[in-house]
């Protein structure tokens, strides 16, 4: 007997459809039977990559006697996190609250049932009483006496908290209010004094790649590198945390790829999940500070992350899966587990060099085997030598039975992947990348619009759930980047539908912002606007910087006026905690230094030259579009760079500022050397 869940797309969901619990979907149909039988919600938020929500299933959800008290006392609602965040942001919060712990996955929230509200949470619970906790069954029952007992104090909690939500969002900065570099630098020293200078990276143990924070350290040197003193701390600290990371376990070094965090503090043994959401991000940044530092190593991280990409997380139609699974036949990381003896018969007489690089003349570091993990390094020819072990161990590995894959297709995640595929392509002049990043956004465009609207997902030929904040802000911004690799006029005119998606149907008109979810969104118990960076950057961070990115790119005005209206939202988050409000921050940096804007027209040839010159140098704050002369009617401001017959001609902005047009490619170099 499968339940509710038979009809879904979610590969999560359907992890469970077997399950001896009456699971709903979240919709109509669990609150209209919660309401008619007076029974509390037992809300269950995870994903599919998610280990302890695989732990949580096998001990409870799969067994038959804790299904039948789930069945008796609540009507229970699974919800795939990665398909729906607006209601997992509520109830994160939520759980936050009320416990005065941080949450997670799986997340267990105990709502009632005539309105949604959560009156108790947790994260994993325990079939039996350990950790500190109570056994699950006993917490069930627990729950539901509490419920009927005490349903108006209960009621009289929930209105305590729906206040506290609406009070979580800042007020607004005044319109007097003058914006300033404070916070930019308040947030450079916090990064300086959580950093590992041994081991790289932020903090203790478990250890995240934060690639938003490297970003701007980034960033940050490159600011400085005309001042008399420049910030090559910043520099230091994102190379050893760069290199720390993709020496280390959390990189894949057979298949390519990052793995989603470290359990310890020295990057050696990753919580083997891997998500497009970590590895879109890490390809840019791996790529950017390749140009930026000259490093080889970076250059080969980007290249074999992309790889990947490429080979195990796109799908035919031309859009990027979701996740890749940590555990593979019932065991964590499994998959990617080696012996000494194993690998020797596998790659002969270079074991000896390979052995030394990775440490399999160590002992073993994960549960008897060894996780691959570089120790020394190596000369040229004996690189050489462990790529072509590598393409040996990648043989045999993939006759392995593999992690389960979540094949389906977010937008928001897509878009991240689209972003760092054509910064990739860019900087690493492969043309191959650029080709996967376009086939991507016209998957979207193809599949993911539905009339003059966005939507979040895509499963089995079925594309579902209106889209989100993220969604259209990360789309808006890879699509900039991917202009900058290749002209398409279509990729403009998709990148205009998508601001103007963003004012109409999720700015707040009032205090500046933008809310996650859509003007006409189904009704929740709360409309949030998250300011913070999280797993994935903030989407008011990213659609400030983009919009105001397409605004001087268009000379678009109420673009600039909406970015401005949202820093103006955020700043007094910004004040306080600028480290945690890093997307924002780089939105902030524009806003205060105006991006430099180059238009290049002219014949096909001459301007990818240019644009391919120009690709080889690190300017963050720097846009360059090479638009051939067969594009036509133009929007905004691009109407007047114009091409002129028989040359190529460059048109130089600074935001608002213009300079005279130039023809030479030294001229061009040398303002951009100014």
């Amino acid at each position: 007997m499968t339940n509710r869940l038979a009809q879904e797309t979610s590969p999560y969901l359907l992890q469970h459809v077997d399950n001896p619990v009456d699971w709903y979907p979240w919709g109509e149909e669990a609150f209209a039977e919660a309401r008619s039988t007076g029974k509390p919600i037992l809300l269950s938020v995870g994903y599919s990559a998610c280990h302890w929500c695989h732990v949580m299933a096998h001990e409870s959800f799969e067994d038959p006697e804790t299904g039948k008290l789930m069945n008796e006392l609540f009507v229970n609602i699974k919800v795939d996190r990665e398909e729906r965040p607006d209601v997992d942001k509520i109830y994160q919060t939520a759980h936050q609250l009320i416990t005065q712990r941080p949450g997670g996955w799986p997340l267990t929230m105990f709502l009632d049932g005539e309105d949604q509200r959560p009156f108790f949470g947790g994260t994993y619970f325990p079939n039996e009483a350990r950790y500190g906790m109570p056994a699950f069954a006993d917490l069930l029952k627990n729950i539901a006496s509490y419920y009927d007992e005490k349903r108006d104090e209960i009621r009289a909690q929930n209105d305590r908290l729906l206040d506290v939500f609406d009070r979580l969002e800042p007020a607004p900065a005044g319109g007097d209010q003058a914006f300033t570099r404070a916070p930019l630098d308040a947030a450079r020293e916090t990064f300086e004094q959580n950093f590992d200078r041994e081991y790289g990276g932020f903090g203790s143990a478990p250890k995240f790649p934060h690639p938003t924070t490297i970003d701007r350290l980034l960033r940050h040197w490159r600011s400085t590198a005309n001042d008399t003193e420049p910030d090559v701390e910043a520099l230091f600290i994102s190379a050893l945390t760069l290199t720390r990371m993709a020496e280390g376990g959390l990189f894949d070094h057979i298949g390519g790829g990052f793995y989603r965090y470290s359990v310890d503090r020295y990057w050696q043994i990753p919580h083997f999940e891997k998500m497009l959401y970590d590895n879109g991000p890490l390809l840019a940044l791996y790529a950017q500070a390749a140009i930026a530092s000259g490093d080889a190593a970076f250059a080969e991280a980007a290249n074999a992350t992309a790889d990947w990409m490429l080979a195990d997380m796109q799908d035919q139609n031309g859009g990027f899966y979701a996740t890749r699974d940590a555990d593979s036949e019932g065991h964590e990381g499994l998959y990617y587990l080696w012996d000494p003896d194993e690998v020797s018969e596998l790659i002969g007489d270079r074991y000896a060099v390979f052995a030394r690089r990775f440490g399999l003349d160590q002992p073993a570091n994960f549960e008897g085997r060894w996780h691959l993990t570089a120790r020394e390094a190596v000369t040229t020819d004996e690189a050489a030598i462990i790529d072509e072990a590598r393409t040996l161990l990648l043989q045999q590995r993939n006759t392995r039975v593999a992690p389960g894959r979540d094949e389906k297709q977010l937008t928001a995640w897509n878009a991240l992947a689209i972003r760092g595929l054509a910064i990739a392509g860019r900087a690493l002049e492969r043309p191959d990348l650029i080709d996967a990043a376009t086939g991507a956004a016209d998957f979207i465009r193809s599949q993911l619009v539905d009339g003059d609207r966005l939507l979040a997902s895509f499963k089995d030929g079925v594309a579902r759930f209106p889209a989100y904040l993220d969604d259209h802000a990360f789309l808006l911004d890879a699509l900039l980047e991917l202009l900058q690799a290749r002209w398409n006029s279509d990729h403009l005119a998709f990148a205009q539908q998508l601001a103007e998606m963003l004012l109409e149907h999720f700015e707040d008109s009032d205090n500046g912002g933008f809310w996650f979810t859509a003007n006409d969104h189904e009704k929740l118990i709360h409309r949030s606007k998250p300011l913070a960076d999280e797993a994935v950057p903030s989407g008011n961070g990213i659609a400030a910087f983009a919009l105001q990115r397409l605004g001087f790119l268009l000379g678009e005005t109420r673009y600039l006026d909406a970015a401005e209206r949202t820093l103006r939202a955020a700043w007094r988050a910004i004040e306080e905690y600028p480290h945690g409000h890093v997307s924002l921050l780089n939105a902030l940096e524009e806003y205060l230094d105006h991006p430099e804007v180059i238009v290049i027209r002219g014949a096909d040839e001459e301007i990818d030259r240019w644009r391919e010159a120009a690709a080889k140098l690190y300017a963050p704050r720097r846009l360059v579009f090479a638009i051939p002369t067969s594009a036509e009617n133009l929007p905004g401001v691009l109407t007047d760079r114009k091409a002129v017959e028989g040359e190529t001609v460059a048109y130089r902005c600074l935001g608002t500022h213009c300079e005279m047009p130039v023809t030479t490619w030294e001229a061009l170099a040398t303002r951009m050397a100014g």
